[in-house]
């Protein structure tokens, strides 16, 4: 399984909600959270596949900021 996080601006509840069905678009994606509480909001991405350019898009279109993060 495939994993990328990226740095957000998704800060709240009502946030999450609003980028659900974008991401919900994006394929290959099996499972996604946003770690609210962390001063950087990171978005984890996991799925057989993980298209960045897709969830990066995606995010965008939901009307959020995000940064790919470096692998670590």
């Amino acid at each position: 399984m495939k994993e990328a996080k990226f740095k957000t601006n998704i800060n709240c509840g009502n946030c999450v909600r609003a980028v659900t069905g974008f991401l919900a678009d994006v394929k290959g994606i099996s499972h996604w959270e946003v770690n609210t509480d962390d001063p950087n909001k990171i978005l984890v991405v996991q799925g057989e596949t993980v298209d960045i350019q897709g969830v990066q898009a995606a995010v965008e279109d939901a009307g959020f900021d995000i940064e790919l993060l470096p692998e670590s």
